[in-house]
């Protein structure tokens, strides 16, 4: 049967290798893979996960390209067939994902399948960095806790292309008095915007915009320019926007009109990233010449300016501007001030500089030699920093750890004076990543890295593993971090941090699905399904009997369900090849009740593991797929919105490009950045 599948691929493909969708015998083909290893759950009377493949031909898959995309996803990470039933042959295996590969990009182009990226406001984080840019404040506008790091001394310089040996920093969710700092008196900042599921605080179905919270937008914005602080001292733009020109009381009144023209246009124009329309100059023109014809002050007139900008829908909203959509496929390139924004709020997470918006209206952007000029001036700026403040934190999901409390009684060294260990260590993976971008590493130093920052809490609880040293003093606010070597595989990189291992376990015990979990979501960007509502959760100690069970000898009723198998079958062998770390990441050899700690399994069903290092090996083996998974990511974070079968196509190109480049963070994040879905609409 297999000639006859490889015979009839040949017979589907034309001299160039493209695919022929007409071709008769791929229909006989496909459905007799489908047929075989797919029809006992998906067909024939069954229909699991709503995947019915009875009958299936090439017409109906090129009508269905998310249907295509779960096919590809499952073959090539070999979650199906499951455990237990018939398995393709590898040959067999390979010939259906080049099979179906074809006819994703055949039904991506005969249907309007394109994700738009959807109107949404700022959230609260990219509200405050646009302001604070806007007017050039020397000072935040309201303090954010979901900015985790806070930096007590200038280290980073991404101009520098390294990262300094030692840094200070400070935890603000956990630290000490890490809130206090330079901010406008007066100024309340609105709710943190909620997270969406497996996605980002940027998501446009979370960001909408109710009447309350928009007369709230009204009010911050007045409180902005009314604060106490709101002074020459504190606002960059004061002498070029609020203050009154020195001879403004002798010029003619066409002379006043035009001085007002001229710092409205640029200001606006910053604000809106784009030049405002004609008509909406006009009407602040025509505000700011009554308002003083009736004698009000300058300055005061323009701080109303000022604050019905930042309150205005068009600085606030973030969007597309709808065009005629290319007929052939559904999508227009963005224009310039729109991937002006795109490429700001992505890297900067504001608005565009003037550079930016300077090269948008010459409508030069957009070209490819520029852009890349472009791209490597953002990656040495140092409001870099606030990528780094929001994309690593929420990928790697560390406010989890927030509301990790491990048992006192249990782990006492948890905890010193009235502070958790937490707030030391869910700052060492972010130092890790800004490392790894700002001297441009391999994204596999994410998964095995060779340093690490750590402060000297975190070694005397960390290292060398399996000991514990003398504590040394307890830094509660400017926390030390030093550079170091690890030469213990089984600590670097962020899965084995302890600020993971921690946040994935429960106050008494190691929660292994939970871990699986985590892996599965942001390492590989395949997040499981939740439990089904019925499940009961797994008890915190040992039922009576099950005294001289293993963790994994108690969950494996779980795994009895047939609606919970296949999950299992993905999330546990991630879980479990962490479980000799305990509940808050310290290494460990057995159980407390001695008997021995099995952390063997198999990844993909191809590449077996017995520790955690050969664990990391085995991801290694495929960096691809976590380059890929990474790439998932970022341009999902880049452009607010969950990903479709349209943008599969696009990171199989980046993963292509960027494994070219010795898969550099920088040169991911550039092809994100040139990407068809960043640089187009639909």
């Amino acid at each position: 049967m297999l000639r006859a599948w490889i015979f009839g691929f040949a017979l589907m493909c034309n001299a160039n290798g493209a695919f022929a969708a007409d071709a008769p015998v791929a229909e006989a083909s496909v459905a007799a893979f489908t047929e075989e290893y797919c029809s006992a759950c998906h067909g024939y009377g069954s229909a699991e996960g709503d995947v019915d493949l009875a009958a299936i031909d090439v017409a109906t898959l090129q009508q269905d390209p998310e249907l295509v995309r779960q096919l590809l996803h499952v073959l090539d990470t070999r979650e199906m067939p499951p455990e237990g039933e018939t398995q393709p042959a590898e040959a067999e295996r390979t010939w259906m994902l080049e099979t179906l590969r074809p006819i994703l990009h055949a039904a991506v182009a005969d249907s309007r399948v394109h994700v738009r990226t959807p109107i949404r406001r700022m959230n609260r984080f990219q509200y405050n960095n646009a302001v604070v840019d806007l007017l050039e404040l020397n000072c935040v506008v309201y303090s954010l806790p979901e900015r985790t790091m806070r930096v007590h001394q200038d280290y980073f310089r991404p101009e520098t292309g390294r990262m300094p040996k030692t840094v200070k920093v400070g935890n603000r969710p956990l630290g000490k008095s890490q809130m206090i700092e330079p901010r406008l008196a007066g100024v309340a900042a609105f709710p943190q915007d909620l997270r969406a599921e497996h996605g980002y605080d940027n998501r446009g179905d979370h960001l909408s915009l109710s009447p309350l919270l928009m007369e709230q937008f009204l009010k911050l914005g007045q409180s902005i320019t009314d604060s106490p602080d709101f002074s020459p001292k504190t606002v960059g733009i004061w002498n070029r926007f609020f203050a009154p020109p020195e001879n403004y009381a002798d010029l003619q009144q066409a002379e006043r009109l035009k001085t007002v023209r001229d710092r409205l246009q640029p200001f606006l124009t910053k604000a809106f990233r784009r030049p405002p329309q004609p008509r909406q100059l006009e009407r602040y023109t025509d505000y700011v010449m009554s308002s003083l014809a009736d004698g009000r002050d300058f300055t005061d007139v323009m701080k109303q300016i000022a604050a019905a900008a930042i309150s205005s829908p068009r600085f606030l909203y973030l969007y597309d501007r709808q065009a005629e959509a290319d007929d052939d496929t559904g999508l227009q390139p963005i224009d310039d001030y729109e991937l002006a924004s795109r490429l700001s709020l992505f890297l900067w997470g504001s608005l565009p500089d003037d550079a930016l918006l300077a090269l948008a209206a010459e409508g030069r952007l957009s070209q490819t030699e520029v852009l890349n000029t472009q791209i490597d001036r953002m990656l040495r700026d140092r409001k870099l920093k606030r990528f780094c403040d929001s994309f690593p934190a929420q990928w790697l999901q560390l406010d989890r750890i927030l509301s990790s409390v491990p048992n006192r009684e249990t782990f006492p060294d948890f905890y010193f004076s009235k502070y958790r260990l937490s707030m030391h260590m869910m700052l060492e993976p972010l130092l890790l990543f800004e490392t790894v971008l700002i001297e441009n590493l391999p994204i596999t130093q994410l998964i095995d890295a060779d340093f690490t920052y750590r402060s000297s809490l975190l070694n005397a609880r960390y290292g060398p593993l399996g000991t514990q040293a003398k504590s040394p003093r307890n830094e509660v606010t400017a926390l030390t971090f030093t550079r170091q070597p690890v030469t213990d595989r089984r600590t670097g990189g962020v899965i084995t941090n302890g600020a993971v291992m921690t946040m994935t376990s429960g106050p008494d015990r190691t929660q292994p699905i939970t871990r699986g979990a985590w892996v599965a979501a942001v390492i590989f960007n395949d997040p499981p399904e939740p439990p089904p509502a019925d499940v009961p959760p797994l008890a915190e100690k040992p039922e009576p009997g099950e005294e001289n069970l293993t963790l994994r000898e108690r969950l494996a009723a779980h795994r009895e369900r047939a609606d919970c198998r296949g999950c299992h079958e993905q999330i546990d062998p991630l879980g479990f090849a962490l479980e000799t770390f305990d509940p808050v990441g310290r290494w460990r050899e057995q159980y407390e009740s001695g008997l021995p700690i099995d952390a063997s399994g198999r990844l993909f069903r191809e590449y077996e593991f017995d520790n955690v290092v050969e664990f990391k090996d085995a991801i290694l083996a495929r960096e691809d797929r976590f380059c890929r998974a990474l790439a998932g990511h970022l341009l999902s974070f880049a452009l607010a919105r969950e990903l479709g079968p349209v943008d599969e196509l696009a990171l199989d190109e980046i993963t292509e490009s960027v494994s070219a480049e010795e898969y550099k963070l920088q040169a991911l994040i550039r092809q994100i950045i040139l990407s068809k879905p960043f640089r187009t609409k639909s």
